[in-house]
């Protein structure tokens, strides 16, 4: 882990962001939920120009409570790059921590407490379906064969002892995002979950997983597509055949020394 001063004045304060897109009907609860939980944590809302109103609800909602911002997109471009704008918004202000949560009640902001409690130990807490004590609710089993083959995939080709990769509830030390070149993070799609935690891993911050239980939406439609998956399988090969030709390479010096 890298040095970081005690105290719990140095994990505050939160920024959770919260990427929406057609997420009217959630977007309310689950930020009512959070401040029930957590009531000092500020919430940014980071909205790629939701058709269905999203972006307006948000707009109300930090007008009458100071803990809520909003953050509009013109066009929906992918998980990822809403996530590296609201990091941005996040790094020009004095957050300690920022956290990644779905709007669509998938994780339990119950939950959000022991994510991070445990930075206390940590760079990077991920919330984690695939260790021993988290579990998934309501999830088709088409879902979790998937998940858990992309989670194994990854671990195989990255060397990485993470067994949720891909998950998105998780809670960044500002310094980890400071140190990441957030400008050059080209994952559009859920891959960029597993991009910026192999990122965290190669700069060598300390990551750990805590348990959550995940449960399937319940309003509204994934936004998980063919392309989302083929995404994630090129990039995670490339990243791993790049991981397995340096490996080569210093192995090969090695032997000339």
């Amino acid at each position: 882990m890298t040095d970081q001063p005690n105290g719990p004045s140095q994990l505050e304060p939160v920024l959770v962001v919260i990427p929406t897109y057609n997420e009217r009907d959630n977007l309310g609860p689950i930020v009512e939920r959070l401040h029930a939980v957590l009531p000092t944590t500020h919430v940014l809302v980071v909205d790629d120009g939701s058709p269905d109103g999203t972006g307006d609800l948000a707009d109300a909602m930090a007008a009458a409570d100071e803990r809520v911002n909003v953050l509009h997109r013109t066009e929906k471009a992918g998980l990822g790059a809403a996530y590296v704008a609201g990091f941005q918004w996040a790094l020009e202000r004095d957050y300690a921590v920022i956290v990644e949560m779905d709007a669509d009640g998938s994780h339990a902001p119950e939950d959000l407490p022991r994510l991070l409690d445990a930075l206390g130990d940590a760079d990077l807490v991920l919330g984690s379906r695939w260790v021993t004590g988290g579990k998934v609710v309501n999830w088709p089993i088409r879902r979790e064969i998937l998940s858990r083959g992309a989670n194994l995939y990854s671990r195989l080709a990255l060397g990485a002892r993470i067994h949720d990769i891909t998950g998105g509830f998780r809670a960044y030390r500002r310094v980890v995002l400071e140190k990441l070149k957030l400008h050059n993070v080209a994952s559009a799609g859920y891959c960029f979950q597993i991009d910026l935690a192999w990122r965290t891993v190669e700069a060598g911050f300390t990551v750990v997983e805590v348990p959550i239980t995940f449960v399937d939406r319940v309003r509204g439609e994934s936004k998980m597509s063919g392309n989302i998956v083929r995404e994630a399988l090129l990039r995670v090969t490339k990243w791993g055949l790049r991981r397995r030709g340096t490996q080569l390479k210093n192995l090969l010096r090695a032997k000339k020394a």
